[in-house]
Formats: structure tokens, C-alpha cells, sequence
């Protein structure tokens, strides 16, 4: 096979799995994997949790060398899993390079789910996370509604392509506005795990997981930009959180 399609094919395999939160790593293995499955002398990757820069050579001498900007990242362990045991399994597709192109696209272009079936499970986390911290049976259920309302709103401003950093505050803000209006009812039993267990929809977990993972494989730089970012989340978070409490009390008065 040619090598700049065997070039192609490796970048778009290792695309997949970089937006949809796969590890630096796992994209560098994989890239590997499939130029050496197509008969390319030598290949080297080196990913950032924004780019893919490669380089291989075919059989016959010819170089190719491809820098990829990654500009869209998301959370979709369905598709990383696919590409995962596709590389694993290219072995199988070494003598049809459109059947592996077909089969990329399909998984690329692979729903995820729907709408509703996420709010609805967005809410349960949010309600089990304040149960899990202390919270009261009454605690849980009003868990429910800050969590529908803080991963609606989440999914809307993701849509309009909003900065994360903001999209964090925002959500910070209205885990504490609503605590607040509940606890004003008199409705919440423990206002501190209320908002604890609602802002953890928001907690990049993956993200922690993944620099950890990163660094221990040596990938230094991704690891460290990852922690930044869960940082920068938490900031966000904490931003949102304080200003509302602030202004609350400011307005209102204290949190009884």
C-alpha cells in the first residue's frame, strides 16, 4: 500500500481516540501499529492532547511525515474501545484499505447517546454522589433536579461552543444557586453534600485519570498539560461556586 495512505489511515485511527479521550499513549501504540501492519519500514508518533505529528517509511524508501490538530475533545469510551481492538486486529485488513477506511468511518460516525438518556443519567450521579458523601434520602432527590438542570445546561452551552473554563463556571454557579434556593424552602438536610455531590457531574475525572496514566508511561508533557487542565476545571468549578455563595449572602444574607 501506498505509504501516504497507510499514513492516513494511522492518523485517522489515532484522531478517534485522542477526541474521544483516549490516552496519549494508546494513540502512539496504535499509529505504530497500523503503519507496521501495512509494511512501512519505520514509524514514529509523538501526541500532545491537541496534535498528532507522525512520520513513517514505506517499503520502497519514500517518507511521509503528517501533523494532525486536534480541536474537538470529548468522552466516548465506545469508539476508543473499537479503534483499540481494530489496531489489535489489522492484521485482517492488511490486503483492503477501504474496508479499514469504512470501518473508521462507521466508528467515527458512531451515535452517542441520546439526550434524554443522558440528563436522566447525569441526574441519578449527581443524586447517588450526594448520598455517597452523607447526604439525606431528601438530599438525593433534590440532587436529581440540580444535576438535570446543570447537564442541560452543559449540553446547550457545548453546543453553541462555549470555552470550557466558562462552561465550568456556569455550572458551578447553578449547583450552588439551586442549594440555595432549596436550602431557603428549607427543603435540604446537608447543604455543604448537596452542592458537593451535584458539582461532581463536573469533576474531570477522566482527565485526572488520564495524566496520571500519561505520566507514568513517560509521556511527561501530555501528562502535565492534563493536569493543568483538570486544574483549570477546578478553578472553573470553584469560581462559579464562590461567586454565587458570595452574592447570595451578599443579597440575602447567610446559609442557614
Amino acid at each position: 500500500m501506498d505509504i501516504n495512505r497507510i499514513g492516513f489511515i494511522a492518523v485517522e485511527a489515532g484522531r478517534i481516540i485522542l477526541e474521544n479521550g483516549g490516552e496519549t499513549y494508546r494513540v502512539e501504540d496504535t499509529i505504530v501499529r497500523i503503519c507496521t501492519a501495512f509494511g512501512a519500514r519505520h514509524a514514529e508518533s509523538f501526541v500532545t492532547p491537541t496534535g498528532i505529528m507522525m512520520s513513517a517509511i514505506g517499503k520502497d524508501g519514500s517518507t511521509i511525515s503528517i501533523i494532525k490538530r486536534i480541536k474537538v475533545r470529548t468522552v466516548n469510551l465506545e469508539k476508543i474501545c473499537k479503534v483499540n481492538d481494530l489496531s489489535r486486529n489489522i492484521y485482517k485488513y492488511v490486503d483492503s484499505e477501504e474496508e479499514i477506511i469504512k470501518i473508521l468511518n462507521e466508528i467515527d460516525s458512531t451515535p452517542r447517546y441520546g439526550r434524554r438518556k443522558t440528563v436522566f443519567f447525569s441526574a441519578l450521579a449527581a443524586g447517588f454522589f450526594t448520598l455517597l458523601f452523607g447526604g439525606t434520602l431528601q438530599d438525593f432527590f433534590l440532587a436529581l433536579i440540580i444535576g438535570f438542570f446543570i447537564k442541560l445546561t452543559t449540553i446547550y452551552l457545548n453546543n453553541l461552543s462555549i470555552n470550557e473554563f466558562f462552561i465550568n463556571i456556569v455550572g458551578g454557579a447553578m449547583a450552588a444557586l439551586l442549594a440555595l434556593i432549596f436550602n431557603q424552602i428549607g427543603l435540604v438536610g446537608n447543604f455543604d453534600k448537596l452542592v458537593i455531590g451535584s458539582i461532581m457531574l463536573l469533576v474531570p475525572g477522566l482527565s485526572i485519570t488520564n495524566a496520571i496514566r500519561d505520566t507514568i508511561a513517560g509521556d511527561l508533557m501530555a501528562g502535565m498539560t492534563r493536569i493543568l487542565e483538570a486544574f483549570l476545571v477546578a478553578i472553573g468549578i470553584a469560581v462559579g461556586n464562590g461567586i454565587m455563595l458570595k452574592l447570595w449572602m451578599y443579597v440575602i444574607g447567610g446559609v442557614h
